[in-house]
């Protein structure tokens, strides 16, 4: 059975690249993890010389086969991902989105090590995107917004969407608008939610930069209340940090924000409500992962980076969205140079993507899979740094048993 899965694997992979077009991947290695999952390796020649490459494919049309997204409890925290997988027992894992790593703008603020776009997991809502200028990771071509994800929806399809936050928080004297969820930054003027989901992060990252300028200075204007059960129980004039207890919800205003904030009392009725809206397609999706898109429609996006090359990590998704590609590249010293975001978008469309997005790459680029009969996942490329970096997240694949 194995090998039939093996061979079938092999009659609709290999890449081909057109007639008078770039050589294209040449798989050297083939292996299934489980029905619907297999695993593969290849090697490119590139403009910084051979990279060489992990691969994933997902079939979600078998119906024991699942992608969802992998944290570690809280949206302010990380893990590495061969722990994130084992954790949920995945079969196979890569790391997600582009993070909060650093902080060496705003000297004695905590890195967050919270993601940059918008995350559902199991059809939970962990939060929104933050604003184009304070974005972490390569110029986003234009057209496209750190809004934009890979997800599943409700459907079992795979697809490329745009998550909208829209919420507002509630008062007996009116209505403020909501301007994040879980957010390491915040609009300039705005108001953010966090919940427990968030974790004991600090808060204060919240209200530095601008929309524009990630490096911009602090707001001098900052507001916070905390709201158990819907009545206000704390108020502070500086974001704080720590646990959110369950049934509470924390307030950050900068400017605006906190100055409509300061309007609310000790003891008010707040009510806060908040949803992540598709904008490209109406099917709500159980799993979402910010992601830089780079193919769209089977061509690569115009204005993607075609000259600094580096170890990368991708996901694409096949027309009909049934089928899930996930990319890694090998960061071992002969092949740590990578390839440009134009050549990883070339050889997503290559590789069968009609639709891809460019995940966070660096010493962050892991796959991991679990072999048939293992107990854990075994890191499949090399990460840069020679161990694997703590991330907050990752696309995890699972091949449920037969009941």
């Amino acid at each position: 059975m194995i090998a039939l899965w093996s061979l079938l694997i092999g009659a609709v992979v290999e890449a081909r690249p057109a007639a008078g077009a770039a050589p294209g991947p040449r798989i050297t290695e083939r292996t299934p993890v489980a029905p619907g999952v297999g695993y593969e390796e290849f090697t490119l020649p590139a403009s910084q010389g051979v990279a060489y490459g992990h691969l994933l494919r997902v079939d979600l049309r078998h119906r024991r086969v699942a992608v969802d997204l992998l944290y570690p409890g809280a949206v302010g925290a990380r893990a590495p991902v061969s722990r994130l997988a084992d954790e949920r027992g995945a079969v196979a894992a890569v790391n997600g989105d582009f993070f909060h790593l650093t902080e060496v703008q705003h000297p004695g603020v905590e890195a967050t090590g919270a993601p940059v776009g918008p995350a559902i997991a199991g059809g939970r809502r962990l939060k929104a995107a933050v604003p184009v200028g304070q974005r972490f990771g390569p110029a986003l071509p234009p057209g496209t917004s750190t809004e934009d994800v890979l997800g599943v929806g409700v459907d079992r399809r795979a697809r490329q969407d745009r998550l909208r936050l829209r919420g507002a928080v509630r008062t007996a004297g009116g209505e403020l608008p909501l301007g994040g969820l879980n957010q390491y930054a915040l609009p300039v003027g705005g108001i953010g939610a966090f919940t427990p989901d968030w974790g004991s992060a600090s808060r204060v990252r919240a209200t530095c930069g601008t929309d524009t300028d990630r490096s911009a200075p602090c707001s001098t204007e900052t507001h916070e209340l905390t709201v158990r059960h819907g009545r206000v129980v704390r108020v502070s004039d500086t974001p704080g940090r720590g646990p959110i207890e369950p049934g509470s919800v924390v307030l950050v205003g900068r400017e605006a924000g906190a100055r409509a904030l300061r309007g609310i009392t000790l003891g008010e009725a707040v009510r806060v409500r908040h949803r992540l809206v598709p904008t490209v397609s109406a099917v709500p999706l159980v799993f979402a992962v910010g992601g830089y898109p780079i193919v769209r429609g089977g061509r690569p996006l115009d204005g993607v980076d075609d000259r600094t090359a580096a170890l990368r990590t991708a996901a694409g998704l096949s027309e009909d969205g049934r089928r899930l590609l996930l990319l890694a590249l090998d960061g071992s010293v002969p092949h740590r140079p990578g390839l440009t975001v134009a050549e990883l978008a070339a050889v997503m469309v290559d590789l069968g993507a009609a639709h891809a997005v460019n995940l966070d790459g660096g010493g962050s680029s892991t796959l991991a899979v679990r072999a048939p009969g293992a107990a854990g996942v075994t890191v499949r490329n090399h990460p840069s740094g020679g161990v694997e970096r703590p991330v907050p997240q990752a696309v995890g694949v699972f091949a449920h048993p037969e009941p």
